[in-house]
């Protein structure tokens, strides 16, 4: 090769080499590269390289890259390469050891070192170029119009999406934030590597917001931090014990004392029996004697979860949960009882419990419990997502004012939803029943048969959620839970009589319904049996609290399911008896024509007519088996006539009359029209 070409070759390739490096920006239209008589557009620059983003979030550095097609003035050696494959990403903080595991494991050295470089010198020219023009910019619009016209930087406009919505993703205005992510999760097209760029630079905000978007992805998510292995001689068992032990006790009722304390008991019980002999399971005889070769541990830590969720109610003991290694602990334990869905559930209650504290939301998502949740809420059983709709509802402070406290379950919408809520239903059951199962179809197994014959397919496990979300969007469907036994030990705690008052209940759900906005707009109430009493309970109490004056005005109907205003035979029964459906108040209370029930039923009435509050009842007429011998009608239509709107009586018992058998029989279609009917003046507004 003659001397004059090799001189020339060797200018050519040293400016190459230094093209990127030395490039700068003087304005978005074009870009000036010394030592070359041309400009370059945006066109120009896209041919010189495909660079989808060097981004830098929290001191972990994700660089994609793509190498194109490059133009005769400006080229650098790419014969490596172009040897490798078109389309590859580098972890830059891969261990060696992890090598074979990354997608780029196949790279020499050399291009290593040449894609380190480029993608170096392209993040400083983006770097420069971005905070430019973000200082020049006059306003929050000239800022939106430069990312706008950044979408445009690289030829790709799949890669380059993903780096412009990550980007919004941080913006100082909400609306764009919000529609980031919107937009981030309704894109099911990105390419595995893509989620896993988003996974690792998306922040806490962001990752909340993707878990309550509707079946989003769950390829966007990290998983938590790897747990160190148990041994032999610690489980995970001793670990709850062990954290309970470390709990202060002031600031817990009685009953959250009582149950601690059970709980531990319990624990050494197992421990005692693991050294071998057998043991009584339960301190009150409960015939659970095991021996030493079927200890259940699976029984032992869930009794220690529910004193574990007493516990995390109380505001200062989440700091100690947390400090103490209580989420780590808690992720341990969840990964261990997959099978076990009452166990993951208490475990979720407590995360929603302490994830009402905003302190504590980094460690939550920092443990890996973002995952966990976005996972759980795809659940197909409603009791699993509704737990994790109220946990991930309390971390997301982007989109959600309220704050859901413990027992208060959001049916719809569990998710971000664009349809503005123009008004709340509100469902409480009676005692011995829960907020979802109150609301169940029939067990389907009894259903089993007959919806093979009829060729049903509508079961629903709660009819609100399923039937009422669908028929009414624009509703918010609220149920409400209140422990009628704080234990499955079936242990009555001392104090617990007082405490199961209505008095006291009524207080405690007012605090926690105006946590959660209940009162900012219209609200339909929904009680069946001894919750109706609750309600009627509620709105008394809240006519004499001037901070609770809007719950009362925006209380616009009641539907009472056999709700005993006037009381009930089954006071007049054996305690055997009665307590079966009514063991938590006072069985004077209960009477027929008790002093305590005519008082509270008039005080309702007044306020009802003054406030115009529209009512409908269903009354029972079938009896209901109490036990293999005894068959009653719980409710008569004479107690379950209230005396204000109207009483429909229905051929169901008292089990059965807030679960409707399907979505076309008659008790559902009536009280879907009582619902739109009493909201239909104040939604049209």
């Amino acid at each position: 090769m003659s001397t004059p070409r090799r001189s020339q070759q060797i200018r050519q390739e040293r400016m190459s080499a230094s093209a990127l490096r030395f490039i700068h920006y003087r304005r978005l239209s074009s870009v000036v590269v010394p030592g070359l008589n041309k400009v370059l557009r945006w066109k120009d620059l896209r041919k010189v390289a495909k660079v989808t983003g060097a981004i830098v979030f929290g001191g972990c550095l994700f660089i994609t890259y793509e190498v194109a097609a490059l133009d005769k003035a400006v080229t650098i050696d790419t014969s490596v390469i172009l040897q490798e494959k078109y389309k590859s990403y580098i972890y830059l903080r891969t261990s060696p050891s992890d090598e074979k595991d990354n997608l780029a494991a196949g790279l020499t050295q050399k291009t290593r070192r040449e894609l380190h470089k480029a993608a170096r010198r392209f993040l400083e020219i983006s770097s420069r170029l971005l905070l430019q023009s973000l200082d020049a910019a006059k306003s929050v619009t000239q800022s939106l119009r430069l990312q706008e016209r950044l979408t445009h930087v690289d030829a790709d406009p799949h890669e380059v999406a993903l780096w412009v919505l990550l980007k919004r993703t941080q913006s100082d205005n909400g609306a764009a934030r919000i529609q980031a992510v919107q937009d981030l999760a309704d894109n099911h097209h990105w390419h595995d590597y893509q989620y896993q760029t988003a996974a690792q630079v998306i922040d806490q905000r962001t990752a909340v917001g993707l878990a309550r978007t509707p079946w989003a992805d769950l390829r966007f998510f990290l998983p938590g931090p790897a747990l160190p292995d148990l041994n032999d001689s610690f489980s995970a068992e001793d670990g709850l014990r062990q954290l309970l032990a470390s709990l202060p006790q002031s600031e817990v009722d009685k009953c959250v004392q009582y149950f601690t304390s059970q709980a531990l008991r319990e624990s050494t019980h197992s421990l005692a029996a693991q050294r071998g002999g057998l043991w009584c399971f339960g301190g009150n005889g409960l015939p659970y004697a095991q021996s030493l070769t079927s200890v259940p541990s699976e029984k032992v830590e869930s009794f220690c979860l529910q004193a574990l969720v007493q516990h995390s109610k109380v505001q200062s003991h989440c700091d100690h949960i947390v400090s103490n290694g209580g989420l780590q602990l808690l992720q341990r334990v969840y990964q261990l009882r997959r099978d076990s869905q009452k166990i993951q559930r208490n475990i979720v209650r407590i995360i929603g419990n302490l994830a009402l504290n905003e302190s504590i939301h980094k460690a939550i998502v920092q443990s890996g419990w973002v995952s966990v949740l976005a996972e759980m809420m795809q659940s197909p059983h409603v009791m699993q997502a509704s737990h994790a709709a109220r946990a991930l509802a309390n971390l997301d402070r982007e989109t959600v004012k309220e704050k859901y406290e413990d027992g208060v379950y959001i049916l719809h919408p569990q998710t971000r939803d664009k349809q503005p809520i123009k008004a709340d239903v509100l469902f409480i059951h009676g005692v011995l029943g829960a907020a979802f199962k109150t609301w169940r179809q029939k067990d389907k197994s009894v259903l089993d048969e007959e919806n093979t014959k009829d060729g049903r397919d509508d079961y629903t496990e709660c009819w609100p959620k399923s039937w009422l979300a669908a028929d009414c969007p624009h509703l918010r469907v609220l149920s409400v839970e209140y422990d009628s036994h704080l234990s499955d030990w079936m242990a009555q705690c001392p104090a617990e009589n007082q405490r199961k008052s209505l008095a006291s209940r009524s207080q405690e759900l007012l605090k926690k319904l105006k946590m959660a906005g209940v009162g900012d707009r219209p609200v339909v109430w929904v009680a069946h049996s001894m919750g109706g009493l609750l309600v009627k309970k509620i709105l008394i109490d809240a006519s004499e609290d001037p901070d609770m004056q809007d719950l009362l005005r925006n209380t616009k109907g009641i539907l009472f399911y056999s709700v005993p205003h006037h009381g009930t035979f089954m006071a007049e029964y054996s305690v055997n008896v009665r307590y079966l459906l009514f063991p938590s108040i006072e069985v004077r209370e209960l009477c027929k024509d008790s002093p305590a029930l005519r008082d509270l039923n008039e005080n309702f009435l007044n306020i009802a007519k003054g406030e115009q509050i529209k009512v409908l009842s269903f009354a029972e007429t079938l009896p209901t088996n109490i036990g293999p011998m005894i068959k009653i009608l719980v409710v008569p239509a004479q107690s379950a006539n209230i005396g204000i709107g109207d009483l429909i009586e229905v051929d169901v018992d008292h089990l059965s009359i807030c679960k409707p058998e399907k979505k076309e029989s008659f008790l559902y279609k009536r009280s879907l029209q009582f619902i739109q009917e009493t909201l239909q003046s104040s939604i049209s507004h």
